[in-house]
């Protein structure tokens, strides 16, 4: 497998794209219980299967990349990624998972999105393992699906490369309990953990969907009243933890702190933090986080790297490549 820093990308395989589509690339007919315990019984499908049913369980849309990656993490030894596919391709042979692709005006994309499918909901149950999918999370639409994916980087990327990654939940819910609304952190939470002390990142997904910019005021919206009215141990958080937007790029991240800005949205005892999903890829995460302030100089926001003593040290010597940034 490319390791995370070996990968060319100039523009993330989880960035929308003109057009997008969901493609079903599955097996044709109904999912069969039969089916399923048959392969089981022949040895078609067997212990690693069942660790990557539960993995696929977990995370709800996923990679085959991410699922090699979870497996590693977990000291599972597997020889390479293409035993990773064979395997995939036996459960959904059982018709225990589902495969997707994205199509765009762009073309077709070259990686298949995993998803679990009612068979495999079975065979998990069989085996006293907690299961909520159900058959409509499959119907979710491409961005929702590619905010998944991206947090699912993110999440593997502080697993991989965090000294002080403690654990992760990958769809926290939080409260807005004015308008009693409970909402989901859509890129998921990573706890890093340094003399005792946590400190939680909860990571916001933002994909440039049609209708983005309302829909991440409506949802920064409903953060800024989470953190107004936070007490301790709110959606069992020890401390305030600090939101982090995920981006698709640097340009998106300039567009989502204008919007903040211009629409007035605050959090209170809290600066949000940004980041993008190819900035996960580095070797380390020493550059990820990204902060905005105001230089006096420039009479402008600046883009700068946010250094925090939980990552790898910035090197004082290498300058940073500040952005201006028109508010």
């Amino acid at each position: 497998m490319i390791n995370d820093n070996e990968v060319k990308a100039t523009k993330s395989p989880f960035a929308m794209r003109p057009n997008e589509e969901k493609v079903y690339d599955g097996k044709a007919g109904y999912s069969s219980v039969n089916q399923a315990v048959f392969m089981v019984d022949q040895g078609y499908v067997n212990e690693l299967h069942f660790e990557m049913l539960e993995i696929i369980s977990d995370f709800e849309f996923i990679t085959s990349r991410q699922i090699y990656q979870l497996l590693q993490l977990k000291g599972i030894e597997i020889k390479d990624q293409n035993k990773v596919n064979a395997r995939l391709e036996n459960l959904i042979k059982a018709r225990a998972i589902v495969k997707y692709y994205f199509k765009s005006d762009e073309g077709n994309g070259i990686y298949r999105i995993y998803c679990l499918d009612k068979a495999g909901k079975y065979l998990l149950n069989s085996r006293e393992i907690r299961c909520d999918w159900v058959q409509t999370n499959n119907t979710k639409p491409v961005h929702l699906i590619k905010k998944r994916l991206a947090g699912n980087q993110t999440i593997i990327a502080y697993k991989m490369k965090a000294k002080y990654f403690k654990n992760y939940v990958i769809d926290p819910v939080l409260m807005a309990k004015r308008q009693n609304i409970r909402f989901k952190v859509s890129g998921g939470v990573v706890t890093l953990s340094k003399d005792g002390r946590n400190t939680n990142l909860m990571f916001e997904a933002v994909r440039r969907e049609p209708g983005w910019e309302e829909k991440l005021i409506t949802k920064a919206q409903l953060y800024s009243e989470f953190y107004e009215y936070y007490n301790m141990r709110d959606s069992g958080f020890d401390g305030v933890p600090q939101l982090v937007f995920l981006g698709e790029d640097d340009t998106h991240l300039v567009e989502i702190f204008k919007l903040l800005v211009k629409n007035g949205i605050l959090f209170k005892d809290c600066t949000p933090l940004y980041t993008t999903d190819l900035r996960q890829l580095d070797e380390t995460l020493e550059k990820s986080l990204i902060s905005f302030s105001y230089n006096e100089t420039k009479g402008k926001y600046v883009m700068e790297i946010y250094q925090s003593d939980l990552l790898a040290p910035v090197d004082d010597n290498e300058p940073d490549d500040d952005i201006d940034v028109e508010v």
